[in-house]
């Protein structure tokens, strides 16, 4: 279901665009108007994280907007409330990213059916290897969802294979090794590595970690499928308020 969204959608664009929210952070009412100007601007998918005391994927940007969230009151609970309801006002697939101690706490199961239930298409648990996740897996097959799936550029062709094997909706290329908003070098070796990737797999490729501006994206066009901005957005908005980030998604549209 969410590939065939990705494919219709990329004969309107050559480069589709997937943002990030911390939900709670700066607060719910907050996150809800960064849905409405992304969604509004053009935005063609969304993560919804679910903050985390130790996400340990995410650099600087996004871990303070975790705390901040958390310190506010964000639970669980709430952020499963505020993406059921994002997901029925606003036209776009939403997934969850999180870490594999949510899931794991509120059981494997009962995530992927309350993911379905309220209507989000996938989630993204970086530190939940294949190997490990066979239940979370199985649960996220049996709810119809996507199970995100990542490569690195240290994966080998090997493991792409295996990985790429059990893919669904897309795959998340990490542009770089480290944390989320860090720069990232937009050089031939991410091409030949994008390169790689592409021949690995089938589904649509999607790459994030470091991509933030009009130059990232045009790079990106023609070697991946989506890009995935993420701690860019969180800054605009800290910088220039959440109506900034209207503005700034609408300068990264592209057309096919």
């Amino acid at each position: 279901m969410l590939e065939s969204y990705i494919r219709d959608k990329q004969k309107q664009k050559d480069l589709l665009l997937m943002t990030h929210i911390v939900m709670g952070y700066p607060s719910f009412d907050d996150s809800h108007a960064m849905v409405k100007h992304m969604v509004a601007a053009g935005v063609d998918l969304m993560e919804l994280q679910i903050p985390f005391s130790e996400p340990m994927a995410d650099g600087p940007v996004i871990l303070k907007a975790n705390q901040k969230a958390l310190e506010q009151g964000a639970t669980v609970a709430k952020c499963l409330a505020f993406a059921k309801d994002m997901a029925a006002i606003y036209p776009i697939p939403f997934l969850f990213m999180t870490y594999a101690n949510i899931p794991y706490r509120f059981g494997m199961a009962a995530f992927a059916k309350t993911t379905a239930d309220i209507g989000l298409t996938g989630a993204i648990v970086p530190d939940l290897p294949m190997e490990e996740g066979a239940e979370y897996l199985q649960a996220m097959k049996k709810n119809q969802l996507s199970p995100i799936q990542m490569f690195s550029p240290g994966t080998s062709d090997a493991r792409m294979a295996q990985i790429a094997s059990i893919a669904s909706g897309f795959i998340y290329c990490l542009a770089r090794k480290g944390v989320t908003g860090a720069q990232t070098d937009l050089s031939d070796d991410l091409a030949q590595y994008l390169a790689r990737c592409r021949k690995a797999a089938s589904v649509p490729l999607a790459v994030g970690f470091g991509i933030k501006d009009r130059a990232d994206m045009d790079f990106l066009a023609g070697r991946a499928d989506i890009a995935v901005i993420g701690s860019e957005t969180i800054r605009v908005m800290e910088k220039g308020g959440v109506a900034a980030v209207r503005d700034f998604i609408q300068g990264l549209s592209r057309s096919a």
